[in-house]
């Protein structure tokens, strides 16, 4: 029975947010809200309210979670080549939302559950009573493949709801559904040599082929076919551009860069992947001037500035780097990650009101977003000497899931802690957690 239940938790459990490799990145998230905020609009949900979380993984994926939480996979960011598309794939993960389609498999998979016992039940009564054997251990190891292959059925129909749920919902934000042409195409082209020589009951999608021509039929229906959607806007497109740019430079191989961002290529997107990638490699200089030809063209965009003080800390130009990190805040305020970096520098630069200024800025995205670069930062900013670095100490071993870490600094800052102070308070929280 053990063996059913994985099966069947293997086909409906979507990855867990606590499995995942999250990356913080403002510009990443943002762009993606904006893509994505009409579709929210559509479902009745507050943009606002839709989280947008970046996986670091190379898988072509996307899942939505508790309706409001859209996990995005690095993967699917920099194979996707545009918004339109982009939101077609989220749009297919909300119509599994909007249909209620995990309380459904979870109902399913119980009935299927109760269906499977009660056949083992009848396999283990015909040997208990002597008759057939062979027909009891038949029923018996056929039990489990009844529960698969009615739990793959159920999730092919799914993802048919899906697909059409997702295609209404675009329609409905009059954003050009053709996004799910452009996606499956692509999805074909990569599967198509795999697909054709597997059973098609044996999967949990239905073939990427056949979706795709149930989209061109939908996409042909008058009331589709002669309707005027929405384009996105030059600077959308742009936008989205220097995002995937951005994540291959940051998590490609240089060759790759080179190949997919060639010196011949003088866009912006390329200049931007060509200079995260120079300056991981050390070649700071080029760097350098990709970044600076980028802010001459585009002098308003904060995530450019936040390019700059991330070399200008490289090179070690403490001054150049705030100056940096200061001017991206002030074109993006609020901006939790920006913020975290210049704290960092702060600390390092160490002039009069460098931490006092880290200090600040550590609370404001604790306050806001908490990451564990947060505590951490804030943790040198009060310096050794102080029992708040200890607390902050022991909430960043508490983001990072160290436990035993964690207690151990509570511990130390209740002793060097004012009782009742608030980080007193919040250390004490921690050490009642239950390991």
């Amino acid at each position: 029975m053990r063996k059913i239940v994985a099966i069947l938790i293997c086909l409906i459990c979507p990855l867990s947010a606590h499995a995942v490799s999250l990356i913080n990145d403002t510009e990443i998230e943002s762009v993606v809200q904006e893509i994505i905020a009409p579709l929210a609009t559509a479902a009745d949900i507050s943009p606002s309210r839709m989280k947008v979380f970046i996986v670091n993984d190379d898988e072509y994926n996307a899942f939505v979670m508790s309706g409001e939480d859209v996990y995005i996979y690095t993967g699917l960011l920099t194979r996707v080549t545009t918004p339109n598309a982009l939101r077609a794939v989220v749009a297919h993960e909300m119509g599994h939302m909007i249909g209620g389609h995990m309380a459904q498999m979870s109902a399913a998979m119980e009935a299927e559950m109760k269906r499977t016992l009660l056949i083992q039940a009848l396999g283990l009564g015909l040997m208990a009573a002597g008759g057939n054997p062979s027909l009891g251990a038949g029923v018996l190891a056929g039990a489990s493949s009844v529960a698969q292959q009615s739990m793959l059925s159920f999730s092919r129909d799914e993802e048919r709801m899906a697909d059409d749920m997702g295609l209404n919902l675009m329609v409905r934000a009059e954003m050009n559904p053709n996004g799910f042409l452009d996606v499956f195409k692509q999805m074909n082209d990569m599967t198509s040599h795999i697909e054709s020589r597997v059973n098609p009951n044996s999967i949990n999608h239905p073939l990427t082929s056949e979706r795709l021509k149930h989209v061109r039929d939908r996409l042909d229906a008058p009331e589709i076919k002669n309707k005027k959607f929405k384009t996105d806007s030059a600077d959308t497109i742009k936008k989205y551009a220097l995002v995937r740019a951005k994540l291959v430079g940051y998590l490609d191989s240089p060759e790759r860069v080179k190949t997919l961002y060639p010196y011949s290529d003088k866009s912006d997107a390329a200049i931007y992947a060509r200079a995260i990638a120079n300056m991981r490699g050390g070649n700071l200089d080029g760097a350098l001037v990709g970044t600076k030809t980028l802010i001459s063209r585009s002098s308003n965009n904060p995530y450019l500035y936040e390019l700059l003080g991330d070399i200008e800390y490289s090179y070690g130009h403490y001054d150049d780097s705030v100056d940096a990190y200061e001017h991206a805040i002030k074109l993006r305020p609020k901006s939790p990650q920006i913020e975290t970096a210049l704290a960092l520098v702060l600390t390092e630069r160490n002039k009069q009101g460098d931490k006092d200024r880290a200090i600040e800025l550590c609370k404001r995205v604790i306050l806001t977003d908490a990451t564990p670069l947060a505590y951490w930062t804030l943790a040198r900013a009060y310096g050794s000497d102080d029992g708040r670095a200890d607390w902050a100490m022991a909430e960043y071993y508490r983001m990072q899931k160290s436990q035993d870490k964690a207690r151990e600094y509570a511990k130390r800052a209740k002793t060097r802690l004012q009782k009742n102070s608030p980080e007193y308070i919040k250390s004490d929280d921690i050490l009642k957690q239950k390991k």
